[in-house]
C-alpha cells in the first residue's frame, strides 16, 4: 500500500512542469561562471511575462484582500521552504512600509519558527497540521487565506486551504504549474497559476519559481495597500517610522508632497505622532492633529480625498 501511494506520489512529480529539464541549462555544468550567470538571466527574464498573463486574477486577488482588510479581516499566506518563507516576507514588510499592524497580514510556514531558518522538510507533507495551524489562528469568514505551493501539490498548504473553506474565509493559490494539473481538495476563490516553465536547476523552484511567487505576492499587498488609501500619487503616505532610515524618508515626503522646509517638517510629524498622512492633512488644510485624523477617517483614509486634491 505504501509503495502504492509512493508510485502514486511518483508519477504525479514526473507529470509536473516544475520538474522538467530545462534545454536551455543542459550544460550548464560544463559553463564558466558568467555563462552561468548569463543562462540564469535569461531564464529569470521570462518571468514577468508569465505573471503578465495572470493579471486578471491577480487583480480578483488584490480586491478579495483589500475587502478583507477593510472590513476587519485578515491576509494569511501559508506555504513550506521557499514558498512559506517568500509569504512570511511578504508579511514582515507591511507594517513598516504601509503602516499595519502586525496581525493584519500575517505568513504560517509548515514546520512553525525553526522552519524559517533551516529547512524542516516533512513537514509539509501533513495536510492535518495546514489545518491545525489555521485553527491555531482562529480563522474566520472575514479572513482570505493565500496558499503558496510552487508545483501546486504541498499537502500542508492543502490543508490550510480546507480549512479555510470549511469556516467561509476567502481563499487564494498560487503555483507554478497549469491549473489543469492541479488536485485541490476544494476550489480556491482565485488560482493564480503563473507558468514559469522548468526550473534551471530541475526541480529547484527556489528560482523562477520563488520569483515568480514573490512578484505575485508584492502586487497583490501593494494594490490592496493602494486600494485602501494608503499611497498618495505613487508615494508611501502610511508608512512607520521604526528606524532612522525611515524617519528620514518621512520628513522627505512631506516636504516633497507639501513644500515645507526640513525643520517645519520634522516640527509638524512631531505634532501628528509620526504619521505621514495626519502631517500632510494637517499641512495642506492648516489643521490640528485631531481634526486631520477626523477628516481622514471621514475621506476612508484617503489623502486625496480629504484635501479635494485632483
Amino acid at each position: 500500500m505504501q509503495s502504492d501511494r509512493n508510485k502514486a506520489l511518483f508519477d504525479q512529480l514526473n507529470q509536473l512542469a516544475t520538474e522538467q529539464r530545462n534545454p536551455n541549462s543542459m550544460e550548464i555544468d560544463l559553463a564558466d561562471a558568467f555563462e552561468i550567470a548569463r543562462i540564469i538571466n535569461q531564464e529569470d527574464a521570462t518571468v514577468a511575462q508569465a505573471v503578465s498573463k495572470r493579471l486578471n486574477q491577480i487583480a480578483e486577488a488584490i480586491e478579495l484582500v483589500k475587502m478583507a482588510l477593510e472590513s476587519g479581516g485578515r491576509l494569511i499566506y501559508t506555504g513550506a521552504g521557499t514558498s512559506g518563507r517568500i509569504g512570511i516576507v511578504d508579511a514582515s514588510e507591511c507594517p513598516p512600509t504601509f503602516g499595519t499592524d502586525p496581525s493584519q497580514v500575517l505568513g504560517v510556514i509548515a514546520g512553525g519558527r525553526e522552519a524559517i531558518f533551516q529547512a524542516q522538510e516533512g513537514c509539509e507533507d501533513s495536510p492535518e497540521q495546514g489545518m491545525r495551524d489555521m485553527e491555531a489562528l482562529n480563522l474566520s469568514a472575514s479572513d482570505v487565506v493565500c496558499g503558496l505551493a510552487a508545483s501546486g501539490r504541498t499537502p500542508y498548504v492543502h490543508g490550510t486551504l480546507q480549512k479555510a473553506a470549511e469556516v467561509g474565509a476567502g481563499t487564494l493559490f498560487i503555483c507554478c504549474v497549469p491549473s489543469h494539473q492541479l488536485q485541490l481538495p476544494v476550489q480556491p476563490r482565485v488560482v493564480i497559476d503563473v507558468e514559469v516553465g522548468p526550473e534551471v536547476i530541475m526541480g529547484s523552484t527556489r528560482m523562477k519559481s520563488g520569483t515568480a511567487q514573490k512578484m505575485v505576492c508584492n502586487m497583490i499587498t501593494t494594490g490592496a495597500m493602494i486600494r485602501l488609501g494608503k499611497i498618495y500619487e505613487n508615494v508611501m503616505v502610511d508608512l512607520m517610522l521604526t528606524n532612522k532610515k525611515l524617519v528620514e524618508r518621512s520628513r522627505r515626503i512631506l516636504m516633497m508632497l507639501t513644500g515645507l522646509e526640513y525643520e517645519m517638517a520634522a516640527d509638524l510629524l512631531d505634532q501628528s505622532g509620526g504619521h505621514v498622512k495626519t502631517a500632510m492633512v494637517m499641512a495642506l488644510l492648516g489643521v490640528e492633529r485631531q481634526q486631520a485624523i477626523s477628516i481622514l477617517q471621514d475621506n476612508e483614509g484617503f489623502v486625496r480625498k480629504a484635501c479635494s486634491l485632483s
